[in-house]
């Protein structure tokens, strides 16, 4: 899920900076340290969404910087065990899918996507169902269970999915379950009257 942290903390300005803004240089700097990692608690950071710095520094010993306080706010991507997402097949390979959640690909093992053997067709990068010959191609929607998040602060984060439960899968699968759904509760109704 997208998140807004808020943080507090100081920043060194070099002298060489002196003559910019100051709001300025220290968003350039908190850019350089934050935007694209991945922390345990933040998750992956996005962007800055504003910082606001303190304009009276402080000083220390034998360090020509200043040093200021600031307040800053992070745009991130933190997610969730048992979350349901939605996300676009952005590769297909022989063991699985991956699927783009918000900043991120996580991994569709291909013993999580359905409850039928499937096939994996190189050379047009397609998997399909050996009993219900439903298929997955690149570009496909598709709404998903987190069921695995790996996050190490530094390192890429790993996320594992799965569609095998009710109402998860490719979206027009979903589509095609709900209307069977409707017309077996409109069929139970009509008998019932």
């Amino acid at each position: 899920m997208f998140m807004l942290f808020e943080i507090e903390e100081a920043i060194g300005i070099p002298p060489k900076e002196f003559h910019k803004p100051l709001k300025e240089v220290a968003m350039q700097q908190l850019k350089n340290v934050y935007e694209g990692i991945i922390d345990e608690e933040l998750g992956y950071v996005i962007a800055i969404v504003d910082v606001d710095v303190e304009p009276i520094g402080y000083l220390l010993p034998r360090d020509g910087s200043t040093y200021h306080k600031y307040r800053l706010k992070l745009l991130t991507y933190l997610p969730k065990v048992q979350e349901v997402v939605e996300g676009e097949i952005v590769e297909l390979t022989d063991f699985g899918a991956f699927v783009r959640i918000g900043p991120v690909d996580a991994l569709l093992h291909i013993s999580q996507i359905m409850d039928d053997y499937l096939d994996y067709d190189e050379k047009h990068s397609i998997l399909t169902g050996k009993k219900t010959g439903k298929k997955l191609v690149v570009g496909d929607s598709v709404r998903a269970r987190i069921v695995a998040v790996s996050l190490t602060s530094g390192a890429s984060g790993k996320i594992g999915i799965t569609t095998r439960q009710p109402f998860l899968g490719k979206i027009e699968w979903i589509k095609e379950e709900t209307k069977k759904l409707k017309g077996s509760e409109s069929k139970v109704e009509t008998s019932v009257s």
